[in-house]
């Protein structure tokens, strides 16, 4: 019994696992093998009304809390984690941002087409020089003539070099006097003049989602486009991130669930010295261990939503979860690998992709010595 969750939460569980089930996991190992991201897959999430569940049903959304996507996420990492980080970065980084901060003109333009699976879109933050300093943005978008001009790059974006594509928030410097950046968000088309993108090859890990390399040469939007005021890029990057590591703790937790179950699975099915490896201590302990800590990042992460759906402060529970979470992931599939011994080190193990798969969550939305760092401002340090 979970007290975070409803009759609801439960029947939206079963329908995502079914899903996850039967048409992700049939496909993961060649999608993930050849790189290869799922247009279907994506659409199918869409019909689902896993885009925008939380959104209101005006915007297409199914009007469901946030922790209805945590769910969602969550079950879909148990299977694979590719196609659960193209739900988490749709949901908070794209759909989020213009949901949260955009004009009623602006949700009305795009959100109908993003709940719907018909296109995803993606949260331009990340560059050479910007990342973990979200301050150290360098490109730009200068007004001229009722039209925004962008120039600069951005690097490592989900959802964003796809047909499925439609844009993506980015952060530019408006002004800067004396060094002194003015940050503005920017809602840029993907079919803007000036816009290109090319898919990010070679990943370890979740190898079948879109991730791309952005450049921008003069390219014009207009006027309109700009989210929330001049001056607010910084305040609306950071507050999404807030809830994009919900996501994250989602895909964490997750993993760790999934890469645990194979590893319970395959110790009851394992033989030496005449029994199964599960009725060793050594093995029986670490399950014991696995599952004790899957269960308090459980806890701690929908506390962190229950504070976000109830209106409350939540960046500190955010980031906790979040770190909590992505370093369970990377205990847990560690220690799967290791349950597994040579059968896991292959490329046909579902556990080996797991081990590849958990690697970036320490580092994504926030690697763990940022959020230790933002922990300790919270506690007073």
């Amino acid at each position: 019994m979970n007290p975070y969750l409803t009759l609801e939460h439960k029947i939206i569980r079963e329908k995502v696992k079914a899903f996850a089930q039967k048409e992700v996991k049939p496909v993961a190992f060649e999608l993930d093998e050849k790189e290869k991201f799922s247009p279907q897959l994506t659409k199918r999430m869409g019909e689902l009304g896993l885009f925008g569940i939380y959104l209101p049903k005006e915007y297409g959304g199914q009007g469901k809390d946030y922790l209805s996507l945590l769910i969602a996420v969550e079950e879909i990492a148990k299977v694979d984690a590719s196609q659960a980080s193209t739900l988490a970065a749709h949901n908070s980084l794209g759909i989020g941002p213009i949901y949260y901060f955009g004009t009623e003109e602006q949700k009305q333009k795009y959100l109908p087409k993003l709940t719907s699976g018909e296109n995803v879109w993606a949260f331009g933050l990340t560059e050479d020089n910007a990342g973990s300093d979200s301050r150290g943005t360098e490109s730009t978008g200068i007004l001229q003539d009722e039209e925004w001009v962008i120039n600069g790059s951005k690097r490592f974006i989900s959802n964003a070099s796809s047909d499925l594509s439609l844009g993506v928030t980015l952060q530019v410097v408006t002004a800067n006097d004396n060094g002194k950046k003015e940050l503005s968000a920017i809602l840029v088309e993907r079919s803007a003049k000036g816009f290109q993108a090319e898919p990010v090859k070679g990943k370890m890990m979740w190898r079948a989602s879109d991730t791309a390399q952005l450049s921008f040469g003069n390219c014009k939007v207009p006027k309109r486009n700009l989210l929330g005021n001049l001056g607010d890029g910084a305040r609306i990057m950071l507050q999404t991130l807030d809830s994009g590591r919900l996501t994250i703790a989602a895909m964490g937790l997750g993993l760790a669930q999934g890469a645990y179950e194979l590893a319970l699975s395959y110790s009851k099915k394992r033989e030496q010295f005449g029994k199964p490896i599960s009725k060793f201590q050594a093995i029986g302990f670490k399950l014991a261990d696995m599952a004790t800590k899957i269960e308090a990042a459980r806890h701690l992460l929908y506390h962190a939503c229950w504070l976000k759906d109830n209106g409350h402060s939540f960046g500190k529970e955010a980031a906790m979860a979040k770190l909590f979470c992505s370093e369970v992931a990377q205990e847990v599939a560690n220690e799967a690998v290791q349950i597994h011994g040579a059968h896991g080190l292959v490329k046909n193990s579902e556990v080996e992709r797991f081990y590849r798969d958990q690697r970036i969550l320490q580092i994504g939305e926030g690697t763990s010595e940022i959020l230790r760092l933002v922990i300790s401002r919270h506690i007073g340090c």
